[in-house]
């Protein structure tokens, strides 16, 4: 054993072929952080505190903000212990933190699930708290499947179709539990984010075209058959043809882009928006954040948030090329996480998706999605951190 000459702490070593020694990291070391990812979520994290406070000042005064300030502390402590974990005890845990939340998605559809806006998706906790176990579960998923399919990955060798066959098994249930709430936007960012660490970790590309036919055919039950709720089928059917609901959801995204396209460049400045401050919006501050931002801060302040986003997709991509083959599937899984979920999200707001419910990653309000961000940000930070200088 031996002295880490990058870090503080101890690393083991094993012989190579010629006799030399050969470090083999497991623990992270802070010098290897990738700190301009950090850096970008908690730009991103702030200025969502700032707009769910613009959002909710005329009637919540404050209070919607603060709990977002206190589940941005919370998910970053986390993100912190995640980063200084060994990427061993990460591995290990994997198959524990999956059973946890498939745990917390059963105990969504039994009585102690809680229903709002036709979906049965929280559970109540005290003190007013509630928690979303669907937004856990993408950070399980990303560590479980890396799990299972990291090894022959490694050795670039593909995946047998057993393999595969457990890892969609594995991905199955929670998108059945999820569907069963029914939460569609979380099911399909659970479905895109499997795809791609399967086709990643070397799968034979007809699972892949299966999967993708399979998944087609679910989006077209979901408009044909009563798996959604009638307020879930009202939101898609309204995506197509507004004049559906124009007192529903057809009146709400008209309502967004009007406040949009009313920002302009500059936008009408913070706290100023008529639609905005007008309460003219529901569920702003979480569905619909994005819109807060195009007219108050305008389409600059807009890209600004687009191009934050997109830099903690790259920067995950980034990682994954200079991680083994563990590390490379939990970063690009977590890139997929965060890029779908943000266009869906932007899309909705735009009018260009339909709506789905889907909080736009570090700066809807929502603690459980604000945290399981960050405590995916922590495993990405462990990965960049564990990789050794100079791998691509």
């Amino acid at each position: 054993m031996s002295r880490d000459p990058l870090g503080d702490r101890a690393v083991l070593t094993v012989r190579g072929s010629a006799g030399r020694r050969v470090p083999s990291r497991t623990r992270p070391s802070w010098l290897r952080v990738d700190l301009g990812l950090f850096i970008g979520a908690a730009g991103l994290s702030l200025v969502g505190v700032v707009l769910v406070w613009s959002a909710t000042r005329a009637d919540a005064d404050g209070t919607a903000a603060l709990k977002q300030l206190v589940s941005l502390a919370v998910g970053v402590v986390c993100a912190v212990v995640v980063t200084r974990l060994d990427v061993r005890a990460v591995r290990a845990l994997a198959p524990i933190v999956y059973g946890l939340a498939v745990l917390g998605l059963v105990a969504v559809v039994s009585p102690l699930g809680s229903t709002v806006n036709g979906s049965r998706s929280w559970i109540r906790l005290p003190g007013g708290m509630t928690l979303q176990p669907s937004e856990l579960m993408k950070v399980a998923l990303a560590i479980g499947m890396a799990m299972l399919l990291a090894e022959r990955a490694d050795r670039r060798m593909p995946q047998r179709h057993r393999d595969v066959a457990l890892a969609w098994l594995v991905a199955g249930v929670p998108v059945v539990l999820v569907l069963a709430q029914p939460d569609l936007g979380s099911a399909l960012v659970l479905v895109a984010l499997s795809v791609v660490i399967i086709a990643a970790a070397g799968a034979p590309a007809l699972w892949t075209v299966g999967v993708l036919v399979a998944g087609g055919a679910a989006v077209a039950a979901a408009f044909l058959t009563p798996v959604l709720s009638g307020y879930q089928r009202n939101r898609l059917r309204a995506f197509l043809d507004p004049s559906l609901d124009p007192e529903g959801i057809g009146y709400q995204t008209r309502q967004v882009r009007i406040a949009i396209g009313s920002g302009g460049l500059g936008g009408q400045g913070l706290f100023e928006g008529r639609q905005t401050q007008g309460g003219f919006i529901p569920f702003q501050e979480t569905d619909f954040v994005f819109s807060v931002a195009g007219e108050e801060l305008g389409f600059l302040g807009a890209a600004g948030l687009v191009l934050l986003i997109g830099f903690i997709v790259v920067r995950c991509v980034v990682v994954a090329r200079r991680a083994d083959a563990f590390g490379r599937l939990v970063a690009i899984g977590v890139g997929v996480w965060f890029g779908v979920q943000a266009f869906e999200n932007i899309g909705m707001n735009l009018g260009v998706m339909p709506v789905t419910g889907l909080p736009l990653p570090f700066v809807s309000s929502g603690g459980s999605s604000l945290i399981a961000s960050w405590i995916a940000l922590g495993l990405v930070g462990n990965v960049a951190s564990a990789s050794p200088p100079g791998r691509r």
